[in-house]
């Protein structure tokens, strides 16, 4: 006696439904082909808008505003599911609020269903508070990197760190990039390379980025000692190499209060230096900063607009710099996944 299994067909269901044929490969090829969207924050409208602009799309409609006791709202106006998701929020002032605005908007687009987030912060800020250097307190960059990840945050990109090991705090990749040969460019078309030009660390931290910013112009390296007697206040105590009868280029990660800075070049100028010029990647000018390198004694000052430097009180003898177009490269190479390093020739690693 034979048993087996009788297939049947429910009623209304027998009919022959053609099947696409099945792929040979290991994927099925997805149709429409990815999306890549660009939403800004508050903090920096402008600088988004011109990377929007250099990639040729225009900036996606989001609702962010504050309620009378406060608090932040934010609404992505437009559907972002399956989209790449890239959030420009730079960490200037008022720095808290913007971070809670970015944690929304990282938030909101998870639970949109973005296909990826990347966190586009130009500017990292508490990242002078990497460690402890004092008893009882906190980590406050890590502190930030945890939250940006728990929000939902895929992927972090930002300029010029202070510390390399941010880079460690967190578990997502960090594309981190740096507006080194930007100054280099600039400074090469003012004329300013060769032998009479040296580079000038303004500390021993500095000392890698200023002998990589030296070989790009051609110039020559020292470095300034400093004791740091108190927190944004600095005494240069010596400086190491020649930079008498020679234009003086002193590089910083970010300027915020300018005394040291402006300590450093004083002390250039009563070693001989012929001329100072002073460039950061992040000009934040806190105080009274504007008006004290407008008052000082300098051949030029660099910055670039990681952060919105005021026009109305910016010094005579500022550029202010562009990074629109290398964070648009970079968000394309993210987007296409190709190599970011290869931007920079693979010299992005300074720390």
């Amino acid at each position: 006696m034979e048993t087996g299994t009788i297939e049947q067909t429910l009623p209304g269901l027998d009919v022959d439904i053609p099947r696409s044929e099945m792929t040979s490969g290991h994927a099925i090829p997805l149709t429409p082909q990815k999306r890549l969207m660009v939403f800004a924050g508050r903090s920096h409208p402008e600088l988004a808008g011109k990377i929007a602009e250099r990639l040729g799309v225009e900036l996606g409609e989001i609702e962010l505003t504050t309620f009378a006791n406060g608090e932040t709202y934010c609404r992505y106006c437009e559907s972002i599911r399956g989209a790449d998701v890239f959030v420009v929020q730079t960490g200037c002032r008022p720095v808290d609020q913007n971070i809670m605005e970015l944690l929304f908007m990282i938030q909101a687009a998870r639970l949109a269903s973005a296909k990826r987030i990347t966190a586009v912060i130009p500017w990292f800020p508490y990242s002078r508070q990497d460690r402890k250097a004092k008893p009882r307190e906190p980590i406050s960059s890590r502190l930030l990197a945890d939250m940006i990840q728990s929000a939902g945050a895929d992927r972090l990109l930002t300029m010029d760190l202070h510390a390399g090991q941010i880079q460690g705090f967190f578990t997502i990749p960090v594309d981190h990039m740096t507006a080194l040969p930007l100054f280099a460019q600039h400074f090469r078309d003012l004329g300013l390379t060769g032998e009479r030009v040296v580079s000038v660390a303004p500390d021993a931290g500095r000392a890698k980025h200023a002998v990589r910013f030296a070989e790009m112009i051609d110039a020559e390296f020292a470095i300034m000692n400093k004791t740091r007697p108190s927190r944004d206040v600095a005494s240069v105590t010596e400086i190491t190499g020649r930079v008498a009868g020679k234009i003086a280029i002193v590089g910083d990660d970010n300027i915020s209060t300018g005394h040291t800075l402006l300590q450093g070049a004083a002390a250039l100028r009563d070693a001989g230096a012929e001329a100072v010029w002073v460039f950061a990647t992040h000009g934040l000018f806190a105080e009274e900063a504007l008006q004290r390198f407008g008052q000082a004694d300098l051949a030029g000052i660099v910055v670039t607009d990681t952060v919105p430097v005021d026009p109305v009180r910016r010094p005579a003898n500022m550029t202010v710099l562009t990074v629109s177009g290398l964070l648009a490269e970079t968000i394309m190479n993210v987007f296409a996944d190709e190599s970011v390093s290869a931007i920079f020739g693979g010299e992005n690693q300074l720390f």
